[in-house]
């Protein structure tokens, strides 16, 4: 992801940012200095960055919401053994379609749901990975912020500005998130003989939480994942710039 947010950010600069004619009709870039990228432009590359990332994501995503719903102490009462029994299953069955032959003894795959299976869920990882904007422009905000107003040191304000926008994106995606994990633990149906499917796109998997929790409900579980974004992030953005800073 951040090394995407890199490659968008130099293109954008060298290709649409610094071109007078065209930096004239994006919002908030007009007082800056042409050879650097505006915070609107850093939005820009994240929602690019969330994006590229998302067809990386979704499947990891995907295996990891379907083993960590099943509850079963029982091992052996589970559908999935682990993430490559689920990805197995989740592309095809080994299953006997007919008897075996004297010309062939293998048993014959029986297709469940194949890579657009394994893929459910991409969009709403794309919408949720969107709002990069907000993470990557309000980063960019407090960086420059901070830097002018302060005379703390590039380590420390790559820690606070890093915390404090992820947590600025949390508080701007998170119902995203919610509604994005209820479509993606939905039973798959077909062949998987899993259960019956309940949502066949992003609106009704949003409409499933606020039937049954309201507003609350896309709210659900954010205290702890809000807690976790200030340490987890600043932590890996001091890290991430203190590497660029010394390549």
């Amino acid at each position: 992801m951040l090394g995407s947010l890199t490659l968008y950010r130099r293109l954008l600069l060298e290709n649409v940012f610094s071109k007078p004619h065209l930096r004239q009709y994006m919002p908030f870039s007009r007082s800056q200095d042409l050879s650097t990228l505006p915070s609107f432009g850093h939005g820009i590359a994240g929602i690019m960055a969330g994006t590229t990332v998302s067809f990386i994501a979704a499947p990891v995503e995907h295996i990891k919401a379907r083993l960590q719903v099943q509850y079963a102490a029982d091992k052996s009462k589970r559908m999935y053994s682990g993430p490559i029994d689920c990805l197995r299953k989740l592309v095809s069955l080994p299953k006997p379609l007919q008897p075996p032959t004297k010309h062939s003894n293998r048993s014959i795959k029986l297709r469940t749901h194949g890579i657009s299976g394994v893929y459910r869920g991409l969009f709403a990882t794309m919408f949720f990975r969107s709002f990069f904007f907000f993470w990557w422009g309000s980063y960019d905000v407090l960086t420059r912020y901070m830097t002018n107003n302060t005379k703390m040191s590039a380590p420390l304000i790559n820690f606070w500005a890093g915390g404090i926008s992820a947590q600025i994106f949390w508080l701007t995606s998170y119902p995203s998130d919610v509604v994005k994990q209820r479509l993606m633990t939905d039973p798959m149906g077909g062949a998987l003989n899993d259960g019956q499917r309940q949502f066949h796109s992003w609106k009704d998997a949003a409409r499933a939480v606020w039937r049954e929790r309201g507003f609350r409900g896309y709210w659900r579980g954010f205290v702890p994942c809000f807690l976790r974004a200030f340490p987890a992030n600043a932590m890996a953005l001091v890290a991430f710039e203190g590497v660029m800073r010394t390549l």
